[in-house]
């Protein structure tokens, strides 16, 4: 029987290249999809206001710090963890918060977006992420728990009692994730009005 397409391009490429892979061809689709519900017919849904745009600006802080906490780390509960063998539930970090901080991330991402963008195709184009990355939790529950077996409700269940993200350790490491977290804000901020032709910025 021949092996899926997924498995045999993992195969040539290496697991960690299929991630970076299927990433980078994933952002160039949100971007592709992004430029396409600009130049959709504009159907106003409600009016903008001067206040709007701070909720994204703001929003996307977090957003940043989620995905600088979650690249690269541990997560047996998702698709594409690093190391999942030397994952820790007794100091899960993020994962104690939530299972799928990526999808969480890309679930605030879309939602902060919704508000200063009151057309229709922008609210499809931010309200389909938003419910993808809601309804794709629970599909990757449903998945993983197949793989896992007893092994995912242990796991689940040390990692919600495990000690989760303690700010009062600043340690070298959660430092340096703190930079990038930063770093990332300010590059999309920076990149945004060159790549959407529109600044973040009230």
């Amino acid at each position: 029987m021949r092996r899926p397409i997924r498995e045999r391009i993992a195969g040539w490429i290496g697991g960690r290249g299929f991630i970076l892979a299927y990433s980078a061809l994933s952002l160039a689709a949100l971007g592709w999809l992004i430029v396409a519900a600009d130049r959709a017919p504009y159907l106003q849904l409600w009016p903008w206001a001067p206040w709007q745009p701070y909720v994204p600006l703001i929003v996307m802080a977090p957003v940043c710090l989620i995905v600088a906490l979650s690249v690269a780390r541990p997560n047996p509960f998702c698709f594409g963890g690093a190391n999942n063998d030397a994952f820790d539930p007794a100091r899960p970090g993020i994962v104690g918060w939530t299972r799928h901080p990526l999808l969480m991330a890309l679930g605030l991402w879309a939602g902060a977006h919704i508000v200063p963008n009151g057309d229709l195709a922008h609210v499809l184009l931010f309200g389909t992420f938003a419910v993808f990355a809601l309804a794709g939790q629970r599909l990757v529950d449903r998945r993983k728990r197949r793989e896992l077996g007893a092994r995912w409700d242990e796991l689940d269940h040390a990692r919600r009692h495990g000690r989760s993200l303690d700010f009062r350790r600043f340690g070298p490491r959660f430092a340096a994730r703190l930079l990038i977290a930063m770093v990332l804000y300010l590059v999309f901020v920076a990149i945004h009005p060159v790549l959407f032709g529109v600044s973040p910025l009230p």
